[in-house]
């Protein structure tokens, strides 16, 4: 590709019709992209198909500007080849990370070599957030990870205050603070078995939520920022999805510390975008596929993290990923 020829980027997403241009992080990096002069296209995973040695997908050209109501204008879909009529995919669908967006990464992981995916998609479909923190145990509150009723029957006797969650879940859904005397537990751990084949996790709680959790953001292997979320009063998740409100912070000795331990994997592993979770002093997720936070980072504390993004994939083009 020359210097003189657009960027071509498809952003593998939830309708871009449907975002909150305020506060959604897709929108941020298609506005960046657009900036530089790339062309954008946008598809769904649904869109996204394997025909006969070719990954394609149906996708609509797009442009997008800052005007509420009025931030995306299509072309009429067709089908793009994307080993040879983009430059650069972004994986920005929402989870929850099932078959679908397993199988979706999989699809993407045959264009390596070819083009560049972001965040690298062998790596998202290996290292889901709330497993990949595993590898720094010594980070993060005590966890369990399982379905065995009586391993978790003794995890909560040895750490009394609990939170229960769905492994797979995301933006706070189905997160429960189980009290060591809660009435409630043998009911919240039959809807878990009940609806779902799938281990939970279950950490000791973490008084220090009451004060926020923070969400860090780490582009290309490096620390670009972050900011607070505090919980609702009453309310143990601090999730923006569920009520949590963004707030400005300082980041603690312990934070950057995280953050730069983290970061060579990282980016050896092609994750250009990362939002990481500290509450207190401890680690509990590290999130890998469609992380948010961008324009909160911005309007705290100045820095672009779109334009930090793009910066990094603008000299992994130049290197060839």
């Amino acid at each position: 590709m020359s210097t003189a020829t657009p960027l071509r980027v498809a952003f593998q997403m939830d309708p871009m019709e449907g975002v909150d241009i305020a506060g959604d992080t897709t929108f941020a990096l298609a506005l960046e992209a657009q900036s530089r002069g790339a062309e954008l296209y946008e598809y769904g995973p649904e869109h996204l198909a394997y025909v006969e040695g070719r990954v394609v997908a149906n996708a609509r050209p797009m442009r997008v500007q800052p005007a509420l109501g009025d931030h995306v204008s299509f072309e009429p879909r067709r089908v793009i080849d994307l080993a040879d009529d983009v430059d650069v995919v972004w994986m920005r669908q929402d989870p929850p990370f099932d078959m679908a967006y397993i199988t979706a990464a999989h699809l993407l992981e045959r264009l390596k070599g070819t083009t560049l995916v972001a965040n690298d998609p062998e790596w998202v479909r290996s290292l889901p957030e709330k497993i990949v923190p595993l590898d720094y145990a010594h980070l993060m509150p005590a966890t369990l990870i399982g379905r065995d009723r009586g391993l978790i029957d003794a995890f909560r006797a040895r750490h009394g205050d609990i939170i229960l969650k769905p492994l797979y879940g995301n933006g706070g859904a189905g997160i429960f603070k189980v009290k060591s005397d809660d009435s409630n537990y043998s009911s919240i751990m039959e809807m878990f078995m009940e609806s779902s084949r799938e281990p939970v996790i279950a950490q000791a709680f973490l008084p220090e939520v009451s004060a926020g959790d923070k969400r860090i953001l780490i582009i290309d292997g490096e620390l670009a920022g972050g900011f607070n979320r505090v919980p609702q009063k009453g309310e143990t998740r601090s999730n923006m999805h569920v009520g949590g409100s963004a707030q400005p912070v300082e980041l603690t000795d312990t934070d950057r510390a995280i953050a730069a331990e983290l970061g060579p994997m990282l980016k050896k592993r092609g994750q250009i975008l990362v939002g990481i979770d500290v509450i207190g002093t401890k680690l509990t997720e590290i999130n890998l596929t469609s992380p948010t936070g961008v324009h909160e980072l911005k309007r705290f504390t100045g820095v672009d993290a779109a334009k930090m993004c793009w910066d990094a994939i603008a000299v992994r083009l130049r290197r060839n990923f």
